[in-house]
């Protein structure tokens, strides 16, 4: 691994187009730009090669307020202080941590789940993006109740044989505290041969957070690309969320390149960008 320093300079020079065209624009979204229609954030673990510090010397770059923080930035071990220490070193950095996750929540403990609440109180998370099972949902609900957490359950693909589908998570919780909701991840939804605007709309009420990624193939994962390279009716799909005036983020997920996203994340966001001004347009 690099170290910080460096990574933060290639963050910060692969993303100078989009600071440069932020800079002339205010961040409030006055002017021409139509940036803030949807909150746009960084998922985190697209920077899972990079440290904290590095990691968010990148998302500042690009222009991005908020953050679902993966435990890469964030470990589980920390302790409450060190996890208030991290917090304050998003803040001062003018970035919001709206959730965390993919949170595994795999135990059928409820004292194990616990832990995993605690650390996201701590942490300042009141979104858990999570991948729990069918058993032990009934335990998640009873803690997303006790320590008030929004549950953001995220869909996988064919390869989760618990939540491959957005619809599969709304079978199961459309009935239980309007905390248990779910985390739509726009990649892997679509390698089910699913319509994803059909999944989008049919879990409307309970979508607590969002990931966006493109793909060359719905049948291959290995086909991602560069949001905007792809086949993902990005356009469709954002005029959707801003319809239904969605609330949440809209994150991006970039898993193409690991050790050198940035270019990658700065192209998505320029593409994400270009189709909210189209769409206001």
């Amino acid at each position: 691994m690099t170290s910080p320093t460096r990574r933060s300079f290639l963050g910060t020079a692969a993303a100078l187009p989009a600071v440069a065209a932020a800079s002339t624009h205010p961040a409030d979204g006055s002017g021409p730009h139509h940036w803030t229609d949807l909150k746009l954030a960084v998922a985190t673990y697209s920077l899972r090669k990079f440290s904290r510090s590095a990691a968010i010397d990148i998302v500042r770059g690009l222009g991005i307020k908020y953050v679902n923080v993966k435990s890469f930035h964030m470990p589980y071990y920390l302790s409450a202080d060190d996890l208030k220490a991290a917090r304050a070193e998003f803040a001062r950095a003018g970035l919001e941590i709206v959730a965390g996750g993919n949170i595994s929540l795999k135990s059928d403990d409820p004292s194990e789940l616990e832990q995993y609440f605690k650390y996201a109180v701590a942490a300042g998370m009141p979104v858990m993006v999570c991948a729990p099972k069918h058993s032990n949902l009934g335990h998640i609900e009873k803690l997303a109740i006790k320590y008030d957490r929004k549950m953001a359950i995220h869909n996988h693909g064919p390869e989760d044989k618990f939540f491959p589908a957005p619809s599969d998570v709304m079978k199961h919780v459309k009935d239980m505290d309007p905390r248990m909701g779910l985390c739509v991840d726009i990649g892997h939804a679509v390698r089910t041969g699913a319509d994803i605007l059909e999944e989008i709309d049919g879990a409307w009420d309970r979508v607590y957070d969002f990931h966006v990624k493109d793909l060359t193939d719905f049948t291959k994962k290995e086909s991602r690309v560069d949001v905007g390279d792809g086949k993902m009716p990005i356009a469709d799909i954002f005029k959707m969320l801003k319809k239904r005036k969605y609330e949440g983020v809209v994150g991006l997920e970039y898993e193409v390149v690991a050790d050198h996203p940035q270019l990658g994340m700065a192209k998505s966001f320029s593409y994400m960008r270009g189709v909210l001004d189209g769409l206001a347009s």
